[in-house]
């Protein structure tokens, strides 16, 4: 979402970044480009006009202008006040769902906005990340199918749901829902309340009706991102008339300015709890002002990186790589394992995304530069491999090869490429078995901020459970610090 932004501000950060001192002219120049920049991405102009007063004055102070980096304290400053902006320089509350259960949480907003979605990808979240037992209910008797959608999104995501029955009125369903789950043993109950095409007196009394009869702890607002502004000309309308809590915005992975998500906390006094980061029932993330300003200023979010990949990873299969590695053994499965994780983290575009620096390698892939299905290639590769040949790579020869290439639809360059690739990897493995294993692995993760620096100028770091080396994946993208690409890699991952 914020691509261009982030683009913008890059290039305008990279300027300060390159001068050796900074005059006050200077900094007042690059925050008329900054200004500029937010209303392209369609920030609300008086939430603009605030952040780049507040901004500029804390710039221009002598702490800057004498400091012995000052592009980089200017940097740190507008990092700072997006953080504010993002968050109205307050912790975002917890859920308040550790209450005499059961826990109501009223789900409200506009038809269209991905509201019932959202409902059960949060009941998702609370299940995995809070060990709450989730009720969902439907009280959208309006719109056709709506209530057989919450059921059939809950018998995917394994979320219980209140049975239906029809002729029952929204308030209804409600009392019945907070019923059921109070006796049933649930922790937290999720109404699904209807919407429309638009903000009208009877959805508003319908929603007060419902929260009259249920009292809920909180009433969450689900707006779409790719509407720009208007998301937040329906946040303040709905919150003149219901007492709203928290803002869930949707599709934070598609292509919109971000004006919404920079505008929505100041302009409604909302904090925004939830981002909706793709269409899968485990694609939620709780809001952080902090990451998500890093993400805009292109410093990645490693924080993010490691809970992608901590959740992603099985137990049984890391406690087996962990002691494979003990060993000092790194063979091609355990490569495809690897590639199956990244995939599953996102991708290559999605980790890039979530790196410092590697803006540029995410460019290159949106681009057409790098084959995003570079993964699918080299996993096709490995499966083109016999068991034997996976576990003893160093059997390989010419012919060998050839059938792989033939099998995998690729060429014995790429399979070459593939090699070259599991072997820097096992070395890598071997420098941290050297390092202290695991334990040496997190006390690398904990100072990954500006870079992973490793032994021999490489780096090396993995997830808590072993498997991604991120040295690895530094050096598939040529990062600087990282590791350079293996000659003729960067042609293997072209289109």
């Amino acid at each position: 979402m914020f691509d261009s932004l982030s683009e913008r501000l890059g290039g305008i950060f990279d300027r300060l970044r390159g001068r050796g001192a900074l005059t006050e002219i200077d900094v007042r120049a690059a925050m008329r480009e900054v200004r500029v920049a937010l209303l392209e991405a369609d920030v609300a102009l008086p939430v603009v006009k605030d952040f780049i007063e507040a901004t500029t004055a804390r710039a221009i102070g002598a702490e800057v202008i004498k400091s012995v980096t000052p592009g980089q304290m200017v940097v740190k400053i507008v990092n700072d006040s997006l953080i504010e902006l993002l968050s109205g320089g307050e912790d975002i509350p917890p859920l308040k769902v550790n209450v005499t259960p059961p826990a109501v949480i009223m789900m409200v907003g506009l038809q269209g906005s991905g509201k019932t979605t959202s409902t059960a990808k949060l009941a998702g979240w609370l299940g995995t990340r809070e060990r709450k037992k989730v009720l969902m209910a439907s009280l959208d008797v309006a719109r056709p199918a709506a209530q057989e959608q919450l059921r059939v999104l809950g018998e995917q995501a394994g979320i219980a749901t209140l049975p239906i029955i029809a002729g029952q009125t929204p308030v209804q369903i409600a009392e019945r829902a907070r019923q059921s789950a109070r006796l049933q043993g649930f922790d937290v109950v999720l109404l699904d309340t209807a919407g429309r095409l638009g903000v009208d007196e009877a959805l508003m009394a319908e929603m007060a009706a419902i929260a009259g009869a249920t009292n809920p702890d909180e009433i969450l607002l689900v707006v779409d991102s790719l509407t720009g502004q208007d998301a937040v000309n329906v946040a303040s309308a709905f919150k003149a008339r219901v007492p709203l809590t928290g803002v869930i915005l949707t599709r934070m992975d598609g292509d919109a300015r971000g004006g919404a998500a920079l505008s929505m906390r100041s302009v409604t006094g909302t904090p925004i709890r939830f981002a909706g980061t793709g269409e899968k029932l485990d694609a939620l993330e709780a809001f952080d002002a902090a990451r998500v300003a890093g993400r805009i200023l292109g410093m990645g979010d490693i924080v993010g990186l490691v809970e992608k990949a901590a959740a992603n990873f099985e137990a049984e299969q890391a406690e087996k790589m962990a002691e494979k590695l003990a060993r000092g053994q790194f063979d091609m499965d355990d490569l495809r394992q690897q590639l199956a994780q990244m995939k599953k983290m996102g991708g290559l575009s999605g980790l890039a995304a979530m790196m410092p620096g590697m803006g540029a390698a995410k460019k290159a892939m949106d681009s057409g530069a790098i084959n995003p299905k570079l993964l699918d290639r080299m996993e096709a590769i490995i499966l083109s491999m016999t068991m034997k040949e996976r576990t003893k790579p160093e059997i390989l020869t010419a012919k060998r090869k050839i059938r792989i290439a033939n099998g995998s639809g690729t060429t014995v360059q790429d399979v070459n490429k593939v090699l070259k690739m599991h072997q820097e990897m096992a070395n890598a493995m071997k420098r941290l078995k050297k390092m202290g294993g695991m334990k040496g692995m997190m006390k690398m993760l904990a100072g990954m901020g500006g870079g992973m620096p490793g032994p021999e100028g490489g780096g090396a770091a993995a997830d808590p459970g072993g498997a991604i080396d991120m040295g690895a994946l530094g050096r598939m993208f040529g990062r600087p610090g990282m590791g350079s690409l293996p000659p003729g890699f960067n042609k293997f991952g072209r289109k």
